[in-house]
């Protein structure tokens, strides 16, 4: 009995060495879990710094104005053709849930930044390379996780260092443009910056948010014309016509109601009968009917409206009944398209036109059908608030996709910069600045905390790196010549890949908005301690078919 519990003694302290000399690798008590497979500790991190890796190099190609294109092929035959980092990680088929989350962080990049969603998937699998190969030489994960939030620390207060302000419209331009830059050619882009300029002028005074420009800026792709005749019309353009064609097609100004509804008789919720035994009581029950519906239309007509939205349908009784009233009407609104025409004139959205009141309608400045290509569009304007159509054009479907997502992008980054307008250097400059500051402020923490900061601080070169592959230069070459130019110049020197110079990111007009690069660095190193904080997945067999773990790549080819 002595001798068994030496053993068990002996036995404990060296599995406790053994842990602390590998942390990934400590025993855990065996589990029978049924219809499940599991990976523990080591293994379960390196699969999933694989899959990191492996959808980074989906789109690390796609970086910079030199980037490439991907044609993504759908399953029935679909073919979108994008330089967009998102477009490709949003559109592929991924059933890893780490390479999941690396998505739904490029995602939340998008919708917060509009930009940058490219760099932060490709920050994520660095910060994960680099954290597999500090556990390889025994720093435990909670230390990976305390340095790499002590380097975010830091290189953020460093990002508000070396921002500055526009000087001039031009230097907010050159912003835009940057974000543009290898999605669209050098004319589109200029077209399309000029458009989101405009429409970012007009919502700068509005309230609503950062997510602003979505819901007042209305995108519909027209077939006839060039890409460069896109435009922005401030007002709402739709493809609508009048329900009754012997009511004006245009008018010059008037009341408008918004329905968030329809003006039709209600259905029965119960699936019932009901048994009529009399012409009488039917007729009855029609004239009841009409006269309702004369009721709502008179309503309508003592508010003086004389333009009628509404979101649902229109009884075939009431028809007539409007038009005699000098009513024109259209039907079937998407609810977002009646929001912008209360914006636009004033009028508040109501569930019953019988209890709408002379502060529900608005006014509305003109009103105009037009009919391009094949399809009547129906324009509003109106003098209340801020809700606008961009139009954008193009000679193919692939094309009018293309212009739209570039649009959307340039538009996203103007509203964002009318409320913050700093910015920093492109070009990689502000990444290999970053690399060389926490280098050198990694020896003034305690502890294994300085290998974090280092790590961090080489996957921050990850994007020169990838912008210097994708133009044909030699990478090691242009980081450390452009570490060279910062330590002499200062931290705006960056590489223009387009002459492969190393050049002062202002006057190239190559620059970056701060809040982009500060989401990017924040969002990818939250994703990374996500993934660093896992050390069990259980994956369960719902299906026959299961993850096949073996034909991951293996620890030794990261």
């Amino acid at each position: 009995m002595m001798v068994l519990k030496g053993q068990l003694h002996q036995h404990r302290i060296q599995s406790e060495a053994s842990a602390r000399a590998n942390p990934m690798s400590s025993p855990e008590p065996e589990v029978d879990l049924e219809d499940t497979d599991r990976l523990e500790g080591r293994a379960a991190l390196v699969n999933n710094v694989n899959a990191a890796l492996a959808l980074a190099g989906a789109v690390r190609s796609t970086l910079g104005p030199r980037g490439s294109d991907k044609m993504l092929v759908g399953e029935g035959g679909e073919v979108v053709v994008t330089n967009d980092g998102v477009t490709v990680l949003e559109t592929a088929k991924v059933e890893h849930p780490t390479a999941n989350l690396l998505i739904s962080t490029s995602s939340a990049q998008d919708r917060l930044a509009r930009d940058g969603t490219t760099t932060t998937v490709l920050l994520t699998a660095e910060l994960l390379r680099n954290a597999l190969e500090l556990t390889r030489i025994g720093v435990h994960p909670s230390v990976i996780m305390n340095g790499y939030r002590i380097a975010l620390d830091e290189a953020l207060s460093q990002l508000a260092e070396i921002s500055r302000e526009p000087a001039d419209k031009s230097e907010i331009r050159a912003v835009i443009a940057t974000a543009l830059a290898g999605k669209i050619d050098t004319k589109l882009a200029s077209v399309l910056t000029d458009l989101a300029l405009d429409a970012a002028a007009a919502l700068a005074q509005e309230e609503g948010g950062g997510d602003l420009e979505r819901l007042r800026v209305k995108r519909l792709q027209v077939a006839s014309g060039k890409a460069s005749d896109s435009e922005v019309v401030h007002g709402l353009v739709i493809r609508k016509q009048r329900l009754d064609f012997t009511t004006p097609s245009a008018s010059d100004g008037g009341v408008i109601a918004l329905v968030d509804g329809g003006l039709e008789n209600r259905e029965l919720m119960l699936d019932a009968e009901i048994e009529v035994r009399s012409l009488g009581v039917l007729a009855g029950f029609h004239q009841r009917t009409r006269e309702k519906l004369q009721t709502q239309v008179d309503h309508l007509a003592s508010l003086g409206v004389e333009l009628l939205c509404v979101r649902d349908g229109i009884a075939d009784e009431a028809h007539v009944m409007l038009t005699a009233a000098g009513i024109t009407v259209y039907r079937r609104f998407e609810r977002e398209d009646l929001e912008r025409l209360a914006c636009l004139t004033g009028a508040t959205m109501v569930r019953d036109v019988g209890r709408m009141s002379a502060s529900d309608v608005g006014e509305y400045s003109s009103r105009s059908e037009e009919k391009i290509e094949n399809s009547w569009h129906l324009r509003i304007d109106g003098n209340r608030g801020a809700a606008m159509t961009a139009l954008l054009r193009g000679t193919t479907p692939t094309m009018r996709e293309e212009v739209s997502r570039a649009f959307d992008d340039a538009l996203g980054v103007a509203h964002r910069l009318s409320s913050e307008s700093s910015f920093l250097p492109g070009g990689g400059a502000t990444q290999i600045h970053l690399a060389r500051h926490l280098r050198a402020y990694a020896p003034s923490q305690k502890g294994r905390e300085q290998l974090a900061i280092e790590g961090f601080a080489d996957a921050l070169e990850i994007i020169p790196r990838a912008l210097a592959e994708n133009a044909g230069l030699d990478p090691i070459d242009e980081i450390l010549e452009l570490s060279s130019a910062q330590s002499k110049i200062g931290p705006w020197i960056g590489l223009d890949v387009m002459s492969g110079d190393k050049t002062d990111m202002a006057s190239a007009g190559i620059t970056d908005p701060l809040f982009v690069a500060r989401q990017a660095l924040t969002g990818a190193t939250e994703a990374a301690i996500t993934v660093l904080r896992i050390d069990d997945v259980l994956w369960a067999q719902v299906e026959p078919g299961t993850p096949d773990w073996n034909s991951e790549e293996s620890e030794d080819e990261i």
